[in-house]
Protein backbone atom coordinates (compact mmCIF):
# COMPACT_ATOMS: atom_id res chain seq x y z
CA UNK A 1 0.00 0.00 0.00
CA UNK A 2 1.41 3.42 -0.96
CA UNK A 3 2.44 5.57 1.94
CA UNK A 4 0.33 8.75 2.10
CA UNK A 5 2.81 10.83 4.10
CA UNK A 6 6.18 11.90 2.70
CA UNK A 7 9.42 10.31 3.85
CA UNK A 8 10.38 10.75 7.49
CA UNK A 9 6.91 12.02 8.47
CA UNK A 10 4.89 9.87 10.86
CA UNK A 11 1.44 10.15 12.34
CA UNK A 12 1.33 9.40 16.07
CA UNK A 13 -2.17 9.59 17.48
CA UNK A 14 -3.16 12.38 15.13
CA UNK A 15 0.04 14.40 15.53
CA UNK A 16 2.66 14.55 12.77
CA UNK A 17 6.37 14.24 13.53
CA UNK A 18 9.50 14.53 11.41
CA UNK A 19 11.77 11.64 12.37
CA UNK A 20 15.02 10.89 10.61
CA UNK A 21 18.11 9.14 11.90
CA UNK A 22 20.67 11.69 12.97
CA UNK A 23 18.08 14.48 13.21
CA UNK A 24 16.07 15.83 16.09
CA UNK A 25 12.48 14.62 16.22
CA UNK A 26 10.27 17.64 15.46
CA UNK A 27 6.52 18.13 15.62
CA UNK A 28 4.96 19.39 12.38
CA UNK A 29 2.28 22.02 12.90
CA UNK A 30 0.92 22.32 9.32
CA UNK A 31 -1.60 20.05 7.63
CA UNK A 32 -0.46 17.77 4.78
CA UNK A 33 -1.36 19.07 1.32
CA UNK A 34 -1.08 22.73 2.27
CA UNK A 35 1.54 25.23 1.14
CA UNK A 36 2.53 25.71 4.78
CA UNK A 37 3.21 21.99 5.14
CA UNK A 38 5.39 21.94 2.02
CA UNK A 39 7.45 24.85 3.31
CA UNK A 40 7.79 23.35 6.79
CA UNK A 41 8.75 19.95 5.38
CA UNK A 42 11.34 21.49 3.08
CA UNK A 43 12.81 23.45 5.97
CA UNK A 44 13.13 20.27 8.03
CA UNK A 45 14.76 18.39 5.19
CA UNK A 46 17.17 21.17 4.29
CA UNK A 47 17.73 23.03 7.50
CA UNK A 48 16.99 20.69 10.41
CA UNK A 49 19.95 20.42 12.73
CA UNK A 50 21.27 16.99 13.44
CA UNK A 51 20.62 15.86 16.98
CA UNK A 52 23.87 15.78 18.91
CA UNK A 53 25.43 12.36 19.21
CA UNK A 54 27.69 13.64 21.97
CA UNK A 55 26.95 16.02 24.81
CA UNK A 56 24.99 15.78 28.00
CA UNK A 57 21.47 15.42 26.57
CA UNK A 58 18.78 12.97 27.60
CA UNK A 59 19.10 11.10 24.33
CA UNK A 60 22.79 10.48 25.01
CA UNK A 61 22.07 9.67 28.66
CA UNK A 62 19.49 7.01 27.71
CA UNK A 63 21.90 5.40 25.26
CA UNK A 64 24.63 5.39 27.89
CA UNK A 65 22.26 3.89 30.46
CA UNK A 66 21.17 1.13 28.06
CA UNK A 67 24.80 0.13 27.63
CA UNK A 68 25.44 0.04 31.40
CA UNK A 69 25.42 -2.95 33.72
CA UNK A 70 22.69 -1.18 35.67
CA UNK A 71 20.36 -1.74 32.70
CA UNK A 72 21.74 -5.11 31.59
CA UNK A 73 21.08 -6.60 35.03
CA UNK A 74 17.35 -5.88 34.80
CA UNK A 75 14.98 -8.81 34.55
CA UNK A 76 13.48 -9.11 31.02
CA UNK A 77 10.01 -8.06 32.15
CA UNK A 78 11.34 -5.03 34.02
CA UNK A 79 13.48 -4.04 31.04
CA UNK A 80 10.40 -4.13 28.78
CA UNK A 81 8.54 -1.81 31.16
CA UNK A 82 11.51 0.55 31.37
CA UNK A 83 11.91 0.57 27.59
CA UNK A 84 8.49 2.19 27.19
CA UNK A 85 9.58 5.11 29.35
CA UNK A 86 13.03 5.32 27.76
CA UNK A 87 11.34 5.69 24.36
CA UNK A 88 9.11 8.39 25.84
CA UNK A 89 12.17 10.22 27.21
CA UNK A 90 13.90 10.11 23.82
CA UNK A 91 10.81 11.44 22.02
CA UNK A 92 9.77 14.13 24.49
CA UNK A 93 13.02 15.48 25.94
CA UNK A 94 15.79 13.72 24.05
CA UNK A 95 17.41 16.95 22.89
CA UNK A 96 17.18 18.65 26.30
CA UNK A 97 20.20 19.08 28.56
CA UNK A 98 20.27 16.71 31.52
CA UNK A 99 21.51 19.56 33.73
CA UNK A 100 18.37 21.58 33.02
CA UNK A 101 15.68 19.27 34.41
CA UNK A 102 14.11 20.31 37.72
CA UNK A 103 11.82 18.65 40.25
CA UNK A 104 8.82 20.57 38.90
CA UNK A 105 9.48 19.11 35.43
CA UNK A 106 9.30 15.55 36.77
CA UNK A 107 6.04 16.34 38.58
CA UNK A 108 4.63 17.96 35.45
CA UNK A 109 5.49 14.90 33.35
CA UNK A 110 3.90 12.60 35.94
CA UNK A 111 0.70 14.63 36.11
CA UNK A 112 0.45 14.96 32.32
CA UNK A 113 0.20 11.16 32.13
CA UNK A 114 -2.07 10.72 35.14
CA UNK A 115 -4.78 9.01 33.07
CA UNK A 116 -2.51 5.97 32.93
CA UNK A 117 -1.32 5.79 36.53
CA UNK A 118 1.08 2.91 36.01
CA UNK A 119 2.91 4.67 33.16
CA UNK A 120 2.92 8.01 35.02
CA UNK A 121 4.58 6.34 38.01
CA UNK A 122 7.06 4.56 35.77
CA UNK A 123 8.11 7.96 34.37
CA UNK A 124 9.01 9.09 37.88
CA UNK A 125 10.80 5.85 38.70
CA UNK A 126 12.78 5.58 35.47
CA UNK A 127 13.75 9.26 35.40
CA UNK A 128 14.92 8.80 39.00
CA UNK A 129 17.16 5.95 37.85
CA UNK A 130 18.43 7.99 34.88
CA UNK A 131 19.32 10.84 37.22
CA UNK A 132 21.26 8.45 39.45
CA UNK A 133 23.12 7.31 36.35
CA UNK A 134 23.79 10.95 35.45
CA UNK A 135 25.24 11.52 38.93
CA UNK A 136 27.51 8.51 38.43
CA UNK A 137 28.69 10.05 35.15
CA UNK A 138 29.37 13.38 36.81
CA UNK A 139 26.67 15.17 34.83
CA UNK A 140 24.69 16.25 37.92
CA UNK A 141 25.19 16.59 41.64
CA UNK A 142 21.56 15.99 42.60
CA UNK A 143 18.54 13.88 41.65
CA UNK A 144 15.46 16.06 41.00
CA UNK A 145 13.22 12.97 40.75
CA UNK A 146 14.19 11.73 44.21
CA UNK A 147 11.29 12.10 46.64
CA UNK A 148 8.68 12.81 43.95
CA UNK A 149 5.61 10.90 45.08
CA UNK A 150 3.84 8.31 42.97
CA UNK A 151 0.19 8.53 42.04
CA UNK A 152 -2.27 6.28 43.78
CA UNK A 153 -4.51 4.15 41.60
CA UNK A 154 -8.21 4.42 42.36
CA UNK A 155 -8.58 0.70 42.89
CA UNK A 156 -9.30 -1.51 45.85
CA UNK A 157 -6.22 -3.08 47.46
CA UNK A 158 -5.74 -6.78 46.80
CA UNK A 159 -6.82 -9.16 49.52
CA UNK A 160 -5.57 -12.69 50.20
CA UNK A 161 -8.10 -15.41 49.51
CA UNK A 162 -9.87 -16.34 52.78
CA UNK A 163 -9.73 -20.04 53.76
CA UNK A 164 -13.44 -20.60 53.14
CA UNK A 165 -13.20 -19.20 49.60
CA UNK A 166 -10.17 -21.39 48.88
CA UNK A 167 -12.18 -24.47 49.90
CA UNK A 168 -15.13 -23.36 47.76
CA UNK A 169 -12.85 -23.06 44.75
CA UNK A 170 -11.38 -26.51 45.32
CA UNK A 171 -14.85 -27.99 45.56
CA UNK A 172 -16.08 -26.32 42.37
CA UNK A 173 -12.98 -26.54 40.12
CA UNK A 174 -11.26 -29.30 38.22
CA UNK A 175 -8.84 -29.73 35.34
CA UNK A 176 -6.69 -26.83 34.28
CA UNK A 177 -8.44 -24.27 36.52
CA UNK A 178 -7.67 -26.30 39.64
CA UNK A 179 -4.10 -26.99 38.51
CA UNK A 180 -3.38 -23.28 37.95
CA UNK A 181 -5.04 -22.42 41.25
CA UNK A 182 -3.03 -24.93 43.29
CA UNK A 183 0.24 -23.98 41.60
CA UNK A 184 -0.30 -20.28 42.37
CA UNK A 185 -1.37 -20.95 45.94
CA UNK A 186 1.05 -23.78 46.65
CA UNK A 187 4.17 -22.02 45.35
CA UNK A 188 3.30 -18.39 46.10
CA UNK A 189 4.60 -17.31 42.68
CA UNK A 190 3.31 -14.88 40.08
CA UNK A 191 1.05 -16.34 37.39
CA UNK A 192 3.64 -15.59 34.68
CA UNK A 193 6.22 -17.71 36.48
CA UNK A 194 3.66 -20.44 37.24
CA UNK A 195 2.79 -20.86 33.56
CA UNK A 196 6.49 -21.30 32.71
CA UNK A 197 7.02 -24.09 35.25
CA UNK A 198 8.23 -27.31 33.64
CA UNK A 199 8.13 -30.90 34.78
CA UNK A 200 11.92 -30.87 34.66
CA UNK A 201 11.93 -28.11 37.30
CA UNK A 202 10.59 -30.53 39.92
CA UNK A 203 13.26 -31.70 42.34
CA UNK A 204 13.17 -33.34 45.80
CA UNK A 205 9.43 -32.90 46.44
CA UNK A 206 9.57 -29.26 45.40
CA UNK A 207 10.09 -27.11 42.35
CA UNK A 208 12.87 -24.82 41.16
CA UNK A 209 11.67 -21.36 40.15
CA UNK A 210 13.44 -18.55 38.29
CA UNK A 211 11.33 -15.44 38.80
CA UNK A 212 10.87 -13.42 35.64
CA UNK A 213 10.42 -10.08 37.42
CA UNK A 214 13.21 -10.22 39.98
CA UNK A 215 15.56 -12.82 38.52
CA UNK A 216 15.53 -14.60 41.90
CA UNK A 217 16.12 -18.36 41.84
CA UNK A 218 14.14 -20.30 44.42
CA UNK A 219 13.29 -23.82 45.46
CA UNK A 220 9.74 -24.11 46.79
CA UNK A 221 8.55 -27.25 48.64
CA UNK A 222 5.22 -28.78 47.63
CA UNK A 223 2.12 -28.43 49.78
CA UNK A 224 0.00 -31.56 50.24
CA UNK A 225 -2.72 -30.19 47.92
CA UNK A 226 -0.22 -29.32 45.18
CA UNK A 227 1.57 -32.65 45.52
CA UNK A 228 -1.75 -34.49 45.10
CA UNK A 229 -2.90 -32.59 42.02
CA UNK A 230 0.49 -32.94 40.32
CA UNK A 231 0.32 -36.68 40.88
CA UNK A 232 -3.03 -36.73 39.04
CA UNK A 233 -1.92 -34.42 36.20
CA UNK A 234 -1.02 -36.05 32.91
CA UNK A 235 2.29 -34.99 31.39
CA UNK A 236 1.33 -33.87 27.89
CA UNK A 237 4.09 -31.33 27.31
CA UNK A 238 7.25 -29.88 28.82
CA UNK A 239 5.34 -27.28 30.84
CA UNK A 240 3.14 -28.38 33.73
CA UNK A 241 0.24 -26.15 32.68
CA UNK A 242 -0.22 -27.56 29.19
CA UNK A 243 -3.26 -28.44 27.13
CA UNK A 244 -4.22 -30.14 23.87
CA UNK A 245 -1.08 -31.64 22.38
CA UNK A 246 1.21 -30.13 24.96
CA UNK A 247 0.85 -26.44 24.11
CA UNK A 248 1.73 -24.14 27.06
CA UNK A 249 -1.26 -22.43 28.66
CA UNK A 250 -1.42 -18.69 27.95
CA UNK A 251 -2.16 -16.09 30.60
CA UNK A 252 -5.50 -15.32 28.99
CA UNK A 253 -6.54 -18.96 28.97
CA UNK A 254 -5.47 -19.46 32.60
CA UNK A 255 -7.24 -16.30 33.70
CA UNK A 256 -10.47 -17.29 31.96
CA UNK A 257 -10.43 -20.81 33.40
CA UNK A 258 -9.98 -19.51 36.94
CA UNK A 259 -12.42 -16.62 36.45
CA UNK A 260 -15.19 -18.99 35.35
CA UNK A 261 -14.95 -20.75 38.71
CA UNK A 262 -14.64 -17.48 40.62
CA UNK A 263 -17.93 -16.32 39.13
CA UNK A 264 -19.66 -19.55 40.15
CA UNK A 265 -18.56 -19.29 43.80
CA UNK A 266 -18.80 -15.49 44.10
CA UNK A 267 -15.05 -14.88 44.33
CA UNK A 268 -14.76 -12.09 41.77
CA UNK A 269 -13.00 -9.88 44.35
CA UNK A 270 -10.12 -12.34 44.67
CA UNK A 271 -7.76 -12.62 41.71
CA UNK A 272 -4.82 -14.82 40.77
CA UNK A 273 -2.27 -12.48 42.32
CA UNK A 274 -4.28 -12.61 45.53
CA UNK A 275 -3.26 -16.28 45.80
CA UNK A 276 0.32 -15.08 46.21
CA UNK A 277 -0.89 -12.96 49.12
CA UNK A 278 -2.77 -15.95 50.50
CA UNK A 279 0.36 -18.12 50.33
CA UNK A 280 2.33 -15.54 52.32
CA UNK A 281 -0.53 -15.20 54.80
CA UNK A 282 -0.66 -18.98 55.33
CA UNK A 283 3.09 -19.09 55.99
CA UNK A 284 2.76 -16.24 58.48
CA UNK A 285 -0.13 -18.01 60.22
CA UNK A 286 2.08 -21.08 60.59
CA UNK A 287 4.61 -18.97 62.47
CA UNK A 288 7.17 -18.48 59.69
CA UNK A 289 9.31 -15.36 60.04
CA UNK A 290 9.80 -12.77 57.30
CA UNK A 291 13.06 -14.29 56.08
CA UNK A 292 11.48 -17.70 55.57
CA UNK A 293 8.46 -16.22 53.79
CA UNK A 294 10.82 -14.27 51.52
CA UNK A 295 12.73 -17.47 50.78
CA UNK A 296 9.51 -19.03 49.46
CA UNK A 297 7.81 -16.09 47.70
CA UNK A 298 10.94 -14.31 46.50
CA UNK A 299 9.85 -10.94 47.90
CA UNK A 300 12.86 -8.67 48.16
CA UNK A 301 11.82 -6.34 51.01
CA UNK A 302 10.13 -6.80 54.36
CA UNK A 303 7.70 -4.02 53.44
CA UNK A 304 6.36 -6.21 50.60
CA UNK A 305 6.05 -9.18 52.94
Amino acid sequence: MKRELPAYVYNKKGVLYFQRRGYQTTRIESRPGTKEFALEYAALLNGAQAAPTTGKTFSVLVTNYERSQRYKRLAPRTARDYDKVLSWVREKIGSKAVAGIKRKDVIRARDANAETVRFANYIVQVVRILMEHAIDLGWRDDNPAKGVSLLKADTKPREPWPPEMIEKFRAAADGRALLVFELCLGTGQRIGDVLKMRWSDIECDGINVAQGKTGAKLWVPFTSHLRAILADTQKIGPTICAWGRGKPTSYRSAHEAVMNVRKVIGAEDYDLHGLRYAAAAELAALGCDDDLIAAVTGHTTKAMI
